[in-house]
């Protein structure tokens, strides 16, 4: 018996005034790790990114009750760790208390979120901070790269769309601490508040400590606006030149017609893994191995989910000198897998990493929390832990290679690709 194979039946799972609360007690000693989130509902297409991007940034600066430096000796006093951070969608935040401290701990985590300070002296410190790493992102070829093909496959509005960065720079330079504070106030509540802990613990206890923190919080009222299909150009090329780069970073790839919880989400994910999801993966064992065209290639499904459409892409970093022939062997690779399909043998080694990896994955209280709360996301029961290693196992060679031809489009890929180019180039 694998060591997830009761999760479902140790899992309380129930409503806590406004959340989602589930919890699993684990043989660790007085300790408990929490991951939780919430909806926000930004328009992407009105730069609201930005604004909770800099909001969230600012929920650790103070609350109307106490300043940052009592909130940070609270958490410190208890050996306590507490983050939240932007996720498109979504806020979350993720932490780890003694058993003992979780009242407190969830106590100071309400008065973050539910009234937080906004002091003008650490927003302008938060926006040069952004602004800073934005620049930055001008000068990382990956960023750049990534960029320009989401923007070949996605609306302004779908949460996978990455804008332009100096249009996000010019964003953060643009917004107000105004703009910021009625974002959040539109934005922020407990719409879809989910929130799973792992660790020593009573069901009861977490109950009361999460009930006394939140169980009045209300939710916002803005609705989802954002796009779910993707909607790509026709395709081609976007290319970002940047001058005196030892390397080209190249993402090749298309949207996907395919949502979370699609009944052969399992058989794409795995027919991924044999193309490009290691060291011993096709593209990994033609383009690197046999015709030495790089140093580093993968393959991944991104971001898809049961809100929206994501993509299948391709990462390979290239030099200027390879970076044809790169892009060349690459799509060569996927053809052929595509038309092929994949043998029995990477099919059964494939199943035993990815099952393999799930339960080591499984084997700490912070990834046991993280998987409970995707999964909640999903609003997949939590028995779906459970049946994920037998899904995986019970594959068959037919299914895998129905879902890489029905998914997989070799004549649809798109490249965008950052760094010292070959001549000509088209900007994009």
């Amino acid at each position: 018996m694998s060591p997830s194979s009761s999760f479902a039946s140790r899992v309380l799972d129930r409503s806590v005034g406004p959340c989602q609360l589930l919890t699993l007690p684990t043989p660790v000693e007085r300790f408990v790790s929490f991951k939780a989130s919430f909806i926000t509902n930004p328009n992407f297409a009105a730069g609201d990114d930005i604004r909770q991007d800099l909001a969230v940034a600012l929920l650790d600066k103070g609350t109307q009750s106490r300043d940052r430096f009592e909130i940070a000796r609270v958490l410190e006093d208890r050996g306590a760790k507490l983050s939240i951070s932007s996720d498109g969608l979504y806020i979350d935040i993720s932490g780890k208390a003694l058993t003992e401290d979780v009242p407190v701990v969830m106590d100071v985590l309400s008065e973050m979120v539910r009234e937080p300070l906004f002091d003008p002296g650490e927003f302008e410190k938060a926006r040069a901070s952004t602004i800073a790493d934005l620049q930055r992102q001008l000068e990382q070829t990956g960023s750049q790269a990534s960029g320009a093909l989401s923007r070949r496959l996605f609306s302004e509005n779908h949460p996978n769309y990455t804008p332009p960065t100096e249009t996000l720079i010019e964003q953060a330079q643009a917004v107000s601490l105004d703009d910021v504070t009625s974002y959040y106030g539109a934005h922020v509540g407990a719409n879809e508040f989910r929130m799973a802990v792992v660790g020593d613990l009573e069901h009861d206890a977490v109950e009361e400590a999460v009930q006394a923190a939140f169980g009045d919080w209300q939710p916002h009222a803005s609705e989802a606006v954002h796009d779910r299909d993707a909607d790509p150009q026709s395709p081609g090329r976007s290319l970002v030149p940047m001058a005196d780069r030892s390397n080209v970073d190249v993402r090749i790839g298309h949207a996907l017609d395919l949502y979370r919880d699609a009944s052969d989400y399992e058989a794409l994910y795995v027919a991924n893994y044999i193309l490009g999801g290691n060291f011993s993966a096709r593209l990994m064992n033609e383009v690197r191995d046999e015709q030495g065209l790089t140093y580093h290639i993968s393959s991944s499904l991104s971001g898809v989910s049961t809100t929206h459409q994501g993509s299948w892409r391709t990462v390979v970093t290239l030099s200027s000198e390879t970076f044809e022939a790169g892009v060349e062997a690459t799509i060569d690779v996927i053809r052929d897998f595509v038309e092929e399909g994949p043998t029995q043998d990477e099919l059964e080694t494939v199943k035993t990493t990815i099952t393999g990896s799930f339960i080591v994955g499984l084997a700490t209280t912070g990834s046991l929390a993280q998987t409970l709360l995707t999964n909640a996301e999903r609003d997949f029961e939590v028995a779906y832990i459970d049946r994920f290693p037998e899904i995986i196992e019970g594959l068959s060679l037919e299914e895998i290679a129905d879902a890489t031809q029905r998914y997989l489009h070799p004549d649809q890929l798109h490249v965008g690709a950052a760094g010292t180019l070959p001549e000509p180039v088209e900007a994009e």
